[in-house]
């Protein structure tokens, strides 16, 4: 097994790293490959560039921001850098490199309205006949199978498994920093540095090994889980940005209602057409819709000759979005009727939208763990009263009624 090193280390310019370094050639290749060229076309945050107007950043450059985190976690923590091999290094810094190789455009809307499984087609990406997968299997046959176990987390090194997808991992840390940089907000804020200083890998009570913070940093961790919850309620869940997702999601839904009964309507959209149905569609044709796509055809449905779709994209590309209220059975009533007199269809004009989410979710296996003053491994709830706290009430419910008021 050849893991070929580039003559010089290449060194990205990055506005939440400051530098990513690349040594391996394989991690050059993969960087340079189409699969991984197409992020820069699917924008890391849906519609939140819509309520932030600097969160433009892509899937590109935070799949390029966990793998620096990666590395340096295998490099610069000394307990973790001697428990692993150079090939699980590479391994696991290409995990993090490709994670979010499977988004389609509007990421998690998209699943939505398609039901295809990002990391299902992420899996797919590296395992199958592309370039990813040629550049990886000219290092060996297996390293896009053990790429796709740490991703899925089911390698059997458990510590490869926490650092791209534990509950303190690299992907959860690049994405509060960077999305917090770009949408020009201060919430997702934490000391990345401290962090990384004080992990350590430790064997627990049952025999098996784990990253765990020592206790000098749990404040760091403390803030890492606050910048969590701060985030969620402020930028990712921004009721803004969910009714421009909300728009394109009952676009959707009328493409596929149309396609059904009108298929010849699709003859200028055929890139649209694979998603319109309940089959899975192929890795080459689910490449071909990014977001770039995505908009050029929003650009020709609202000048064609459906109204619903044509106003739901003009809608997308304009601006034009739902307006929202808290959900009540009053607040329905009212809003349906109010569709009725002016001849809106509920299917397509009313969106419902409960949201729910646990910032800190300490189930079985993935807590995060503090090695105390006595060298004990404990859960972080049971050493910070802060995150104690949040746990116990950690679920927060949201329902929403998304309409247009015009």
């Amino acid at each position: 097994m050849q893991l070929n090193k580039l003559e010089e280390t290449k060194v990205l310019r990055d506005p939440v790293h400051s530098y990513i370094h690349i040594k391996y050639k394989v991690i050059w290749d993969c960087l340079d490959s189409k699969e991984f060229q197409r992020l820069r076309r699917i924008r890391q945050l849906g519609g939140d560039f819509q309520v932030y107007p600097s969160a433009e950043h892509s899937r590109f450059s935070h799949s390029l921001g966990v793998y620096e985190i990666v590395r340096r976690m295998v490099t610069e923590i000394k307990s973790l850098s001697v428990e692993l091999t150079e090939y699980e290094k590479v391994c696991v810094m290409l995990a993090g490199l490709l994670h979010d190789v499977g988004h389609g455009p509007f990421s998690h809307a998209f699943e939505h309205v398609t039901k295809y499984n990002h990391e299902e087609y992420t899996a797919k990406i590296i395992l199958e006949n592309t370039q990813l997968n040629s550049i990886l299997c000219k290092v060996h046959k297996k390293l896009p199978h053990d790429i796709v176990s740490i991703i899925q987390h089911t390698h059997p090194n458990d510590i490869l498994n926490q650092i791209v997808s534990g509950q303190l991992d690299a992907d959860r840390m690049d994405y509060l920093l960077r999305d917090s940089y770009f949408s020009a907000t201060s919430y997702g804020q934490f000391d990345l540095e401290r962090v990384l200083r004080t992990l350590r890998v430790r064997k627990n009570i049952d025999g098996k090994k784990y990253l765990v913070t020592k206790y000098t940093g749990i404040h760091s961790v403390e803030d890492y889980i606050m910048a969590r919850y701060q985030m969620y309620w402020q930028v990712y869940f921004h009721p803004v940005a969910r009714s421009y997702e909300t728009v394109f999601i009952q676009l959707f839904k009328r493409l596929k209602d149309l396609f059904k009964v009108n298929p010849e309507y699709f003859a200028d959209l055929t890139v649209l057409v694979p998603f319109l149905t309940d089959r899975k569609t192929s890795v080459e044709d689910y490449f071909k819709l990014d977001e770039n796509a995505l908009f050029y055809c929003c650009s020709l449905i609202q000048n064609k000759d459906d109204i619903i779709a044509s106003d739901l994209a003009y809608r997308l590309l304009n601006r034009k979005l739902f307006e929202y209220v808290d959900y009540s059975d009053d607040n329905l009533a009212q809003i349906k009727n109010m569709l009725k007199e002016k001849g809106l269809d509920e299917n397509y004009y009313i969106r419902i939208e409960n949201i729910a989410t646990s910032v800190y979710t300490p189930y079985t296996g993935r807590k995060i763990l503090i090695e105390d003053r006595n060298g004990n491994i404990i859960a972080l709830e049971q050493a910070s009263t802060i995150v104690d706290s949040i746990t116990k009430g950690q679920t927060k419910t949201e329902g929403t009624i998304f309409f247009p008021k015009e």
